[in-house]
C-alpha cells in the first residue's frame, strides 16, 4: 500500500495541485506523506526541508534536469534547503525558461497566425504552452506537442540545463538525498543507472506506461547502496499511482 508519494508537482511549476488542496487529495487515497518536486523551483511557501500541511507530511524537494553528456536525466533532490548556490541556479534556469517560453510562443503565433493567451513567466513550461495552443487552434494538447513544440518540432526551442556534475554538486549541498528519477524513461536505462554511483537513491517505483523489468534497478540499488524512492509524478490532482509503502518510507526518512 502506497503511503508516500515522493514525486509530485504543483502550480509552482506545471501541476494543478496547491498546498491548500494537497491534504484533501492525499487523504482521499490514504497517502500520508508527499514530496513536492517542482521543476527547477523550490516551493515559495515551504521554508523547511520537511513540514506538516493539513496533517500531511510534506518533504520539500525539487526536480532538476541535467546534461549527462550522451543524454539528459532528471535528478530529484529531497529535504531541500535554500542555499545560495541552489537559489542562484534556480534563478538562472528560470530566466532561461522565460526567454525560451517567449521564443516558443512567438514561433507558434507566427506559425499558426494566432495569438496565444499566455505570457512568459517563471515556472513556464511546454505543457502550459500546449494548453494555450489547444484553446485557440485545431490541435489538442498531445497534437500541440506532436506537430509544433515537441523535440524537433517547427516551434521547438531547446532549454539550457546544467551539467550533471554542477547540478549534483548544488543538490548535494542543499538536499538530504539526491535520487535518479524514473530510469526507464531514458533511451538507455542501464547507462542512466550507472550514474547512480554518484547518487544516494533511485526512483524504484514509478507509473510507467508499459511493463518494465525492475531487476536492473534493484541490482543498482544493491551495487551502490541506494535508498528507494518512488512517486506518481503527479501533475494533476490524483496521488498514489506509485510510491513507497510504510517500510520503504521509514528507510527513506531515516536516510533523509
Amino acid at each position: 500500500m502506497v503511503v508516500a508519494d515522493l514525486h509530485v508537482h504543483t502550480t509552482n511549476s506545471d501541476g494543478s495541485l496547491t498546498l491548500e488542496t494537497l491534504p484533501a487529495v492525499a487523504e482521499a487515497v490514504d497517502v500520508s506523506a508527499v514530496a513536492i518536486t517542482d521543476h527547477d523551483r523550490l516551493h515559495p511557501d515551504l521554508s523547511t526541508p520537511v513540514a506538516t500541511v493539513g496533517g500531511v507530511t510534506v518533504v520539500h524537494g525539487i526536480e532538476l534536469r541535467v546534461d549527462a553528456g550522451e543524454f539528459r536525466v532528471d535528478l530529484l533532490g529531497y529535504g531541500a534547503r535554500r542555499t545560495p548556490a541552489l537559489e542562484a541556479l534556480i534563478e538562472r534556469l528560470q530566466a532561461d525558461r522565460i526567454e525560451r517560453g517567449r521564443e516558443i510562443i512567438a514561433g507558434v503565433e507566427d506559425h499558426l497566425g494566432v495569438e496565444l493567451p499566455i505570457e512568459p513567466r517563471p515556472g513556464l513550461g511546454r505543457p502550459h504552452i500546449a494548453e494555450a495552443i489547444a484553446s485557440v487552434s485545431e490541435y489538442d494538447y498531445a497534437g500541440a506537442f506532436e506537430a509544433l513544440i515537441g523535440d524537433g518540432g517547427p516551434c521547438y526551442v531547446p532549454r539550457a540545463i546544467p551539467a550533471f556534475s554542477e547540478g549534483l554538486d548544488v543538490l548535494e549541498s542543499a538536499c538530504g538525498l539526491v535520487s535518479l528519477a524514473h530510469p526507464y524513461r531514458y533511451d538507455d536505462p542501464k547507462e542512466a543507472l550507472k550514474l547512480c554511483v554518484n547518487l544516494d537513491a533511485v526512483e524504484r517505483f514509478y507509473p510507467y506506461d508499459r511493463e518494465i523489468d525492475p531487476r536492473p534497478i534493484e541490482r543498482a540499488m544493491a551495487r551502490y547502496d541506494l535508498v528507494a524512492t518512488g512517486g506518481s509524478d503527479a501533475h494533476g490532482e490524483t496521488l498514489g499511482a506509485a510510491g513507497l509503502d510504510a517500510d520503504a518510507y521509514r528507510r527513506f526518512r531515516g536516510a533523509l
